[in-house]
């Protein structure tokens, strides 16, 4: 049979001769052979390996998601620890400076009586200094005055210390009883 003569069920795909088929089917089992004993498991173990490393990379993964996690949580426990710690640390600070302004509101206030009372301790020392110049003065000036009036001098120490204190005294106890009359004026009024 030609080629050209085969026109049956299979067509153009019928061999001419007996022996082609034949070696065509034995060249096809060696074929199947061959894939099944070497290129399958070599697709297996290519399989086997690609499913492990799969395997490996997710396992890898979800290991590497945990400890991203748990650093994430360590981190974020830290984060809570240095937050109160700074606000303990900023009200500490916010005390120290409360305390430090009452110790220089303290100082401050001290400073303030001892300038107050060092100006009175002054002015008190300023007016007996005063009182006592005037004192003289007056003294001076009264004991030459009497003596014009009199036309001798008066020379007795003690006598004109004695008129000039009964007469600083009379001005003082009339300046006080005018201060009275005067407030007993204003009150009945």
């Amino acid at each position: 049979m030609t080629l050209l003569e085969a026109s049956g069920p299979l067509g153009p795909l019928l061999p001419a001769h007996l022996s082609e088929f034949v070696v065509g089917i034995v060249l096809f089992i060696v074929i199947i052979v061959v894939m099944r004993k070497v290129i399958v498991p070599r697709f297996e173990t290519m399989y086997s390996r690609r499913i492990d490393e799969i395997r490996g990379g997710m396992d890898r993964a979800e290991k590497a998601q945990a400890a991203a996690k748990a650093a994430l949580e360590k981190y974020q426990g830290q984060l809570a620890n240095v937050s109160s710690e700074a606000a303990s640390i900023r009200d500490q600070a916010k005390a120290d400076g409360l305390q430090i302004q009452a110790q220089l509101r303290d100082a401050a206030q001290t400073e303030a009586n001892r300038i107050v009372d060092s100006g009175r301790n002054q002015i008190a020392a300023e007016r007996t200094h005063a009182l006592e110049g005037l004192r003289k003065d007056v003294g001076a000036m009264a004991t030459a005055l009497a003596g014009r009036i009199v036309g001798q001098t008066l020379d007795d120490d003690a006598r004109v210390n004695q008129t000039v204190d009964n007469f600083i005294k009379s001005i003082s106890d009339d300046t006080k009883a005018g201060a009275i009359r005067s407030s007993t004026n204003s009150s009945t009024k």
